[in-house]
């Protein structure tokens, strides 16, 4: 994990220097800037392994950035600066694609905690030895990260990848919203949940024309069927 591109989007230096200084003292290399259009560039162009990235910004904001990478099918994860309490920028983040959120001001130990837990659940390196799994017309590999219906290829992203693996290893298991943070995201998400349920709803919409389907168990969690 150290050594891995960090791309930082804001446009206040100072969160920028204190997102810097505590993530390079673990080891990552980070590189910034102040605006949404060059962030599109430097993604394609440095291809780094995470990009923070904060939705108030001049030119394109963050959201129009993450939809436009989401829209080009880019997997690069993505942790988004929120304001403090505007739920509706976290939801939309998480509906445009976010792999999780985060909200300003924060304390930059967590920030670098969000990063490595995300960075860590993402390394293909821990499903090398898995062999795929096949429920109906679903098949599922670890090793290649590829997911197909009737044997066509369908694109998911880091953390819709990571849940349907945890549906998939714990099948009719109702899981609760808890569990599934701690599996897919690695850490504990302090009570909000919300990103859990966005990416159960991409993952329903994806998995539209499979034989496998997710539960919703009232106030319980959710569990993965297969017909």
């Amino acid at each position: 994990m150290s050594g891995e591109t960090i791309l930082v989007v804001d446009d206040e230096p100072n969160i920028v220097k204190l997102a810097q200084m505590y993530l390079e003292r673990d080891g990552f290399v980070v590189i910034s800037t102040g605006n949404g259009d060059d962030a599109l560039k430097m993604v394609y162009k440095d291809k780094p392994s995470l990009v923070v990235l904060d939705i108030m910004l001049p030119g394109i904001d963050g959201l129009e950035v993450c939809r436009k990478l989401r829209g080009g099918d880019n997997p690069v994860l993505i942790l988004m600066l929120t304001a403090k309490d505007e739920d509706i920028d976290k939801i939309l983040g998480l509906e445009m694609g976010a792999d999780d959120y985060l909200t300003k001001p924060f304390n930059p130990r967590e920030l670098v905690a969000r990063v490595k837990a995300l960075l860590r659940r993402s390394d293909q390196e821990r499903f090398k030895a898995e062999a795929p799994f096949h429920l109906g017309n679903l098949m599922l590999d670890p090793a290649s990260h590829e997911v197909s219906i009737s044997r066509k290829q369908i694109f998911l992203r880091a953390k819709e990848f990571e849940l349907l693996l945890a549906f998939i290893e714990n099948k009719g298991i109702v899981l609760s919203r808890e569990k599934l943070l701690k599996i897919a995201w690695g850490y504990d998400f302090a009570g909000q949940t919300r990103t859990v349920d966005v990416h159960v709803g991409h993952l329903r919409k994806k998995l539209a024309e499979s034989n496998v389907r997710i539960e919703t168990v009232t106030s319980v969690g959710y569990k993965l069927v297969v017909d």
